[in-house]
């Protein structure tokens, strides 16, 4: 109950005791005597508002904690593969992977920012054989901004696969999916619109299998 708040009925639906609120069960008499001394329900809801704060914010708490430790693998299985495969993990492999490393979840850093943690130390503890899943794609910059972007365009890619100069510039490159954004707004806005950049892959994958 808050500091300011001296009225129980403006902070209770009801003085009722619950087993079971969903299924509408009361507490029995001799059951509030067990377990709190007394069957005075308005004491019994004081000492639950007084006590009771911290044992279901725990159990929150747990469940908060447990939701995010399975968001953070679910990121870290979404960016990464398996290079000897280039197939992405099972979310509940990267689980086991950040349980043996003991990681903590932080419950006030953001999810995507904590899955960065897990990626590189699973990289450098060799937890795991894991790497970034990178994007290919191809560009196609006309041949008077061809060699301003280019240089830029390498700056921003991991690999360089094809780098061919005829009347335009044709570039395969595979990148970091964080990168996507910034290289088409470079791709648009040096080439006034007229570049093309096309996704040929959001994945590395095997032959055969459906592009992600």
């Amino acid at each position: 109950m808050s500091p300011r708040e001296t009225d129980i009925d403006e902070v209770l639906q009801t003085k009722s005791v619950f087993m079971n609120v969903s299924k509408g069960e009361f507490a029995k008499t001799e059951e509030l005597k067990k377990i709190f001394g007394t069957d005075n329900q308005e004491e019994i809801c004081l000492e639950i508002l007084a006590k009771g704060e911290l044992q279901v914010t725990e159990k929150e708490r747990h469940v908060q904690l447990e939701s995010m430790f399975r968001d953070i693998a679910t990121i870290v299985a979404d960016k990464c593969v398996n290079p000897d495969t280039n197939r992405p993990y099972p979310v509940t492999m990267i689980e086991k992977a950040m349980r043996d490393l003991h990681f903590s979840v932080k419950p006030h850093k953001n999810s995507k920012q904590q899955a960065l943690e897990v990626i590189r130390q699973l990289t450098e503890k060799e937890a795991l054989k894991i790497q970034r899943a990178y994007m290919r794609l191809r560009l196609v910059i006309p041949a008077k901004e061809g060699h301003k972007v280019r240089e830029k365009v390498k700056k921003l890619s991991t690999k360089v696969e094809e780098d061919e100069f005829e009347d335009d510039l044709e570039m395969v490159v595979l990148v970091d999916p964080g990168c996507y954004r910034e290289l088409d707004e470079l791709v648009r806005e040096d080439t006034r619109g007229k570049g093309k950049i096309e996704v040929l892959s959001l994945k590395e994958i095997h032959e055969g299998e459906e592009s992600l």
